[in-house]
């Protein structure tokens, strides 16, 4: 079974990415315009048809901006956090707003998504996984610091989108000032080229076909940079770069199931139906 992804945009003006089969879809966030969301998607010879919820990782507007537009016109259910939807700056509708809990799946069509939290300067941030089948794509980005969840889950990808926010020494040396580069490399803030590229080095399994190198700073990065640094040792897994400025081509996902090299961190749980026939 094959997952296609892709990412609509990625960056802090604005992040969406699109995970599905040939026949439903889900986005996880949606920072753009509702219709430079649907624009790009035609491009792309995909069809907002078969998007059946967006899933919301933070309130940050780089990652909500486009969810009221998308959710007046097309009626997607939005799997969202209470926390997170208190902090978003907009209302939604009872009608259209689903709660999820981290670490259990939630069942949409056939696709499964499961999230977990992260290491972010939000009130309630979460990652997530798309499991069709035995393949599985992971979405990582916004991350202050690598952990045992992250690592648990990017051992279990055949695809990911993974943060690469920074270069270490352009933003030692840019014109941020202190107190932002302390947010960002503190912790809380992002990830930086050398610690996702260690993350991937090092976990990353042979059945990772793809990784789409994600939320790059504008001014703290670069995508020859990033590319260079993750070419030096990327095995058989094709790396791109996910544009600021455009969405990148759609990728086919084929995976088989890969070998458990971790301990699952939370107690199995039946996964929550999400019924398609409901909206």
């Amino acid at each position: 079974m094959s997952l296609f992804i892709a990412s609509l945009n990625s960056g802090s003006n604005g992040n969406c990415y699109y995970i599905g089969t040939e026949q439903e879809a889900v986005l996880i966030d949606a920072g753009i315009s509702g219709r430079e969301i649907s624009r790009r998607m035609q491009r792309l010879g995909l069809s907002m048809e078969h998007v059946k919820a967006i899933f919301v990782s933070h309130e940050h507007s780089d990652h909500i901006a486009g969810i009221p537009s998308l959710v007046k016109k097309y009626g997607l259910p939005v799997f969202i956090t209470g926390n997170t939807r208190q902090h978003c700056g907009f209302t939604l509708d009872d009608t259209c707003v689903q709660s999820f809990e981290a670490f259990q799946a939630v069942q949409v069509g056939e696709l499964s998504v499961t999230a977990f939290p992260k290491y972010h300067d939000a009130i309630d941030p979460h990652s997530f996984i798309i499991t069709h089948g035995e393949t599985t794509v992971g979405v990582f980005t916004d991350i202050g610091q690598p952990c045992d969840r992250l690592i648990h889950y990017f051992t279990r990808c055949h695809a990911a989108f993974l943060e690469t926010n920074y270069d270490d020494e352009l933003l030692t040396k840019g014109r941020y000032p202190i107190f932002l580069k302390n947010r960002i490399r503190g912790g809380q803030g992002h990830l930086s080229n050398k610690q996702a590229f260690e993350l991937f080095t090092r976990y990353r399994t042979p059945q990772m076909s793809h990784l789409l190198l994600s939320h790059l700073s504008k001014d703290n990065n670069s995508p020859e940079l990033a590319l260079k640094l993750f070419n030096q040792d990327n095995g058989s897994t094709q790396i791109t770069v996910a544009s600021r400025y455009e969405a990148s081509p759609v990728f086919r996902v084929t995976g088989s199931k890969i070998p458990a090299s971790f301990p699952l961190l939370a107690p199995k749980q039946p996964p929550l139906n999400y019924q398609l026939s409901l909206f």
